[in-house]
């Protein structure tokens, strides 16, 4: 009998030795395009930083415990997002291997992202058409060198996060920066320096991908969509229901449903309105007989947020409404054979340092106390995350558990008759846009002034839309044309009221005018105002501006005052042919959260 024991032991062994092999084989063959579109992998975009500094970089365990809570969820794929400038990644993928030696049965794949950005970034000499060379060298080697050290987990490599999309004004780069490391990864790959199987890609906003203004639809871009293996695409309707709330507010025929039920329906607005940018980007690529895979390498919906999408602005931030937005991307890209990177799967308080209650700190499903957010709700009641623990804390509910309680926090989106607008629509539809402007007087909005057959006065050629810059502050209009600007607290923030389409109104004629407006505020912080000429895409855009603070010649009140301003004081190489931003506000110095109100703002030529 102990002989028979001993031997069916050793065919256990043999045989789980076996398995562990097939099982190493497995991993490694497995490629990109065996996982991406494969609903049997979902995605997750991860950080694990615990604290609020990416100095604190988490430890092997912590990221052990966080990747078998993920895997509990049944995510087999991450994306992270730099390589070397933190020991993040590193101890992620020494992890990863940890807990497949320890289980041979566990998977988890990486999307290695890379940090990419301009010379000169996030100082005054900015140059975006080159990068920074020591930092993106330096972070393409460090993912080559992973990619030969974990060929059984890498299997994507990113090169850049929202590295193209023009907001970041810090360190944007135009798409030539990125071709060159794509090409440079894909010849590695064609050399076998790299594992065969492994897809390159850039991770970007949909407008970056040319689904937006078609300033960004270059060569450039068109030489880079056909490089990469596939397209990582950004879309972020919560951001966008403050600063850009077409699809947001309760249109007149909901506002006698029920809370839930307007909720219900914004939400899926929100959705349709994430599919209408993916297809914009689709739409884009097919025109230029380019047919590559597209999956959503980010989207979101955060749980808490202090202003612009807080009580007092959008009212999207709550648990409720990320519930909704995560099962409806789930079911829209599982159902197209596409894979969603969600942002994201735990909390992370290092993305806005200075404000806990900042939307970019709670977009996670999991909260830093380890509590699972009302999407997770039904799986703790399953039992998936039954012995996990994060922080050395088990997995429980946020609220406690009670509904009712949650449900206080959750608030209906405003009704659209309530909402700000976000475009001016009076047009002269009389000139086409890059025409010269020829009348005394160019209104921009305007209480009194307006065109008549017996005046000298015009509207601008094309519509206007009030833009934040990369959600950093809040701007809209009333109903009586005033423009609120809620300034930002963050690094930087900046806003413009900016010609639709990307083509600049030719003010020429205007070269020795006056640029005049009336304005008032609570802020104390200094700031810039004045108007763009010129493009991003081309390399070619101006800030014309001047500089209002408490002590300079240019200073604001709690009362409205006036100001007329000359081009020539403001001109700073200014191509007036060219004027994309009409007015544009950015943040100098002691910045403060308050508001900055602007009102009829024109143009005069004398």
């Amino acid at each position: 009998m102990r002989q028979i024991t001993l031997l069916i032991l050793s065919l256990a062994f043999l045989m789980l030795g076996c398995f562990q092999e097939n099982k190493k084989i497995k991993d490694v063959d497995i490629t990109a395009a065996d996982i991406l579109g494969n609903p049997e992998y979902l995605a997750f975009s991860y950080g694990g930083y615990r604290e609020n500094t990416r100095a604190v970089v988490p430890t092997i365990k912590e990221l052990k415990d966080d990747m078998k809570i993920l895997s509990a969820m049944g995510i087999k794929l991450i994306r992270t997002y730099n390589t070397q400038q933190f020991g993040h990644t590193a101890n992620l993928l020494q992890a990863i291997k940890q807990l497949k030696d320890e289980d041979p049965s566990f998977e988890m794949y990486v999307m290695l992202g890379t940090w990419i950005e301009c010379e000169g970034a996030w100082s005054a000499s900015a140059n975006h058409n080159a990068g920074n060379v020591e930092n993106n060298t330096a972070e393409i080697e460090a993912a080559v060198k992973m990619a030969q050290t974990y060929p059984d987990i890498v299997k994507i490599i990113a090169v850049g996060n929202e590295a193209m999309v023009q907001w970041a004004i810090n360190y944007f780069v135009y798409p030539n920066v990125i071709l060159k490391w794509v090409d440079y990864l894909k010849e590695l790959r064609k050399k076998g320096e790299i594992p065969t199987g492994i897809w390159i890609t850039s991770s970007d906003n949909y407008e970056s991908w040319g689904g937006g203004a078609k300033s960004y639809q270059t060569d450039e871009l068109v030489a880079l969509i056909k490089a990469v293996d596939f397209i990582s695409l950004h879309t972020y309707p919560f951001h966008d229901s403050h600063y850009n709330p077409t699809f947001w507010g309760v249109p007149e025929e909901e506002e006698d449903l029920p809370k839930l039920k307007q909720i219900e329906a914004s939400m899926l607005r929100a959705k349709n309105y994430a599919i209408s940018q993916y297809q914009s980007a689709v739409d884009y690529m097919k025109s230029l007989g380019i047919d590559k895979p597209i999956h959503i390498g980010e989207t979101g919906w955060a749980t808490i947020a202090s202003s612009s999408y807080g009580v007092t602005g959008s009212k999207a931030a709550d648990e409720y409404k990320e519930k909704l937005y995560y099962e409806h991307m789930r079911d829209w890209t599982n159902a197209a054979g596409m894979s969603c990177f969600y942002f994201e799967a735990f909390d992370e308080q290092w993305k806005d340092q200075g404000n806990a209650l900042g939307s970019e700190n709670h977009f996670g499903l999991i909260n830093l106390k380890g509590e699972a957010k009302f999407s997770l709700w039904e799986m703790v009641d399953e039992g998936v995350f039954d012995g996990l623990t994060r922080n050395g804390l088990p997995i429980t509910k946020t609220y406690a558990g009670d509904i009712g309680k949650l449900m206080k926090d959750v608030l209906a989106p405003p009704l659209e008759s309530e909402m700000g607008l976000l475009e001016i629509t009076t047009v002269n539809e009389n000139r086409k846009i890059g025409q010269p402007v020829h009348e005394s007087t160019y209104v921009v909005v305007h209480a009194t002034l307006m065109p008549e057959g017996t005046n000298d006065i015009s509207y601008p050629s094309g519509k206007l839309k009030l833009n934040a810059w990369e959600g950093t502050c809040g701007i809209e209009m009333s109903k009586d044309g005033i423009i609120e600007v809620k300034t930002g607290t963050g690094a930087w923030w900046g806003c413009a009221i900016e010609i639709v389409g990307g083509i600049g109104e030719n003010l020429s004629n205007y070269k020795s005018g006056k640029l005049n407006f009336e304005i008032k505020g609570n802020t104390v912080s200094s700031f810039q105002i004045g108007f763009q000429t010129g493009s991003f895409a081309q390399g070619s855009q101006t800030n014309n501006k001047i500089t209002f603070n408490p002590e300079g010649d240019y200073s604001m009140a709690s009362e409205w005052k006036s100001y007329s301003i000359p081009i020539a004081e403001v001109d700073e190489g200014a191509d007036l042919s060219n004027v994309t931003a009409l007015l544009f506000l950015r943040g100098d110095k002691d910045f403060d959260g308050k508001d900055i109100y602007i009102k009829n703002i024109y143009y005069t030529r004398e």
